[in-house]
């Protein structure tokens, strides 16, 4: 996978006459956001900008306008990542990647990378469990020729052995310095494979060492010709361009590559519920501070749906997230001094079924069966003690900000809108998101929270440790 660029979201305070007039403005907007009954408008996610259409070979298209610069960000995402590889071919969807940089019928080996270097731009792609996408930003009118080039590739790849024999090291040495160098890698790899029985999300994006080392040209080409196609792609266009301008170019340089007839269905292997808790415990020399991880199943954003999704991520906000008030953070780092570090992540993009993760990392001195302790005792009080309004009314106003600045980078607007297509949402549901937050109650997040660490519930709890430490 060639390097991941993108996901983070940058705030940038403005400090000019013009600059502190926007902000102005913004706190305005969410202080209204914020207020009983008020929804958050759905301009704060885009919505007014955002066009989609589709052509004739079935590629999704959609334009966010952003005239501020003459530079745009293109992007082609395809429906497919390593989650929909065949059994026994872990790692093709990374590893086509891979090849995808390599010869057309048009281009010479390495010749896309240098002709967008060339005409001022930058590009990159990455792989996960759901998507491959791939991206230039360029000035807005070098556009159709990376159209062009993007087209070209899509139908005309050509993979020769030696492509095969080069990218295959490549990423095996990949795999090497990433995961098989990181005790915590191989500790994340261990825990995915053991959470997820039945689903393909519990293999890595990378691959399994000894699959990625049989992997061949007929394999890569089979995946290529299966999923690489428009009716299984989504184009996104962000910044200076128009609707027309994008439909026209489109059409021009994808709408002549024809629809694969056999596309499969996007079916995969269920996830069954979790009856039975499950530890891992992993122990390495190299683990310079042990912690302890414990997971649940969790449910996704589902498109028309998305009010069980919203009220888990602000459950993991509340127990983990930044600054001094989540209660994780607050009881056991600040007013017992008992963890260095205590966090709640969850995803809520993803096709499929999906985790939410408590971690806990101890003081020196304490075992990892005490900071498993500590996490269930903070649980069950927060359970008892419900949530704080003013922590959740802080805990949305900073939401509301950072969906605020986005909006400036349109390479982050444009990588949300394509996750969000790929994993079965709409245009619609990725605007409505904001006013969903919005409307998110104290009694929708503690229903949640019971439903997710009460009863019955199973779990996987992770041990990384020293030898010595092992088991806590």
């Amino acid at each position: 996978m060639r390097a991941n660029t993108g996901g983070i979201f940058t705030t940038v305070l403005p400090f000019a006459p013009e600059g502190f007039m926007r902000l102005c403005r913004l706190v305005a907007i969410l202080c209204a956001a914020l207020l009983p009954g008020v929804v958050w408008p759905g301009a704060l996610w885009g919505a007014g900008k955002v066009t989609e259409f589709t052509l004739e070979n079935g590629m999704q298209a959609v334009v966010i306008e952003d005239h501020r610069s003459p530079a745009v960000v293109h992007m082609v995402w395809y429906r497919t990542g390593a989650a929909d590889e065949p059994p026994g071919l872990s790692g093709i969807a990374h590893f086509l990647e891979h090849l995808m940089f390599k010869s057309t019928d048009d281009l010479e080996n390495g010749a896309f990378s240098r002709i967008v270097e060339a005409n001022g731009g930058s590009d990159n792609a990455f792989t996960s469990w759901d998507y491959t996408a791939y991206f230039q930003r360029v000035a807005a009118d070098r556009l159709g020729l990376m159209m062009e080039m993007e087209a070209d590739r899509m139908r005309d790849l050509v993979i020769t052995e030696a492509d095969v024999m080069t990218e295959r090291s490549v990423v095996l040495e990949e795999r090497a310095q990433r995961t098989d160098s990181s005790p915590e890698a191989l500790f994340n790899e261990q825990l995915r494979a053991a959470f997820y029985l039945n689903h393909p999300y519990g293999i890595p994006i990378i691959g399994w060492q000894h699959e990625i080392a049989g992997l061949d040209r007929a394999d890569a080409l089979a995946f290529y010709d299966r999923f690489y196609a428009p009716n299984n792609a989504i184009l996104i266009v962000a910044g200076d361009v128009t609707p027309g301008d994008v439909r026209r170019l489109a059409q021009v340089h994808y709408g002549p590559i024809a629809a694969n007839p056999n596309l499969p269905e996007r079916a995969r292997p269920s996830e069954p519920p979790h009856i039975a808790d499950r530890v891992v415990r992993y122990a390495d020399p190299r683990v310079a501070t042990p912690y302890v991880t414990r997971s649940y199943q969790a449910a996704e954003r589902n498109t028309g749906a998305q009010e069980h999704a919203a009220a888990l991520v602000l459950l993991a906000r509340i127990l983990g997230g930044s600054g001094t008030t989540a209660v994780l953070g607050r009881t056991l780092q600040i007013e017992e001094e008992r963890s260095l570090f205590a966090g709640a992540y969850y995803q809520p993009l993803s096709l499929d079924t999906s985790e939410f993760t408590l971690i806990n990392v101890p003081v020196p001195g304490l075992s990892l069966d005490e900071a498993v302790a500590d996490l269930d005792r903070v649980l069950a009080d927060f359970l008892d003690a419900g949530i704080d309004p003013e922590q959740l009314e802080r805990i949305k106003f900073q939401y509301a900000a950072q969906l605020i600045y986005a909006q400036d980078n349109v390479q982050s607007l444009a990588r949300e809108y394509g996750t969000a297509l790929t994993t079965g949402l709409t245009v619609q549901d990725v605007q409505e998101w904001p006013g969903i937050i919005a409307a998110t109650t104290p009694g929708d997040i503690m229903a949640v929270a019971r439903q997710l660490f009460g009863g019955e519930r199973r779990t996987v709890t992770g041990y990384l440790a020293r030898p010595a430490t092992t088991g806590g």
